[in-house]
């Protein structure tokens, strides 16, 4: 059985038709704007922007959960050890609300931040 997909109806274009947006693209978006803030390692389940190429935007969405009417997003990250992780969260919140609405027109209500764990990649060659 194929997975019921939710989507967003952002317009209605009087007559000619509608534009409707998968939670999915939502999510996606989210998932890059995060992973462009400096301080995030990657999503929680190790989805970084240099492996979206390789891996395809769907899997860019794990580790996020967008819901439904005014977009809620729940971001799951892997913070870089040494990051300020309250200073870098608040750039990820910032990022994401503006990059959703910026690309969608949707509100955004609230991004919550789950720090999953502390990246400490960067650390072994010091």
């Amino acid at each position: 059985m194929a997975e019921k997909r939710i989507t967003y109806k952002i317009q209605d274009l009087g007559g000619i038709g509608e534009v409707q947006i998968a939670d999915e693209v939502v999510a996606i978006i989210a998932g890059l704007a995060a992973t462009e803030v400096n301080g995030v390692a990657s999503m929680a389940g190790n989805i970084t922007n240099e492996l979206v190429s390789k891996l395809g935007m769907k899997n860019l969405s794990r580790g996020v959960k967008v819901t439904v009417l005014v977009v809620t997003v729940d971001l799951n990250l892997n913070i870089e050890y040494g990051k300020n992780i309250l200073e870098t969260s608040k750039k990820v919140q910032e990022k994401v609300k503006s990059s959703i609405e910026n690309m969608t027109g949707l509100e955004v209500a609230d991004v919550n931040i789950h720090i999953a764990s502390v990246d400490m990649e960067n650390e072994k060659g010091k």
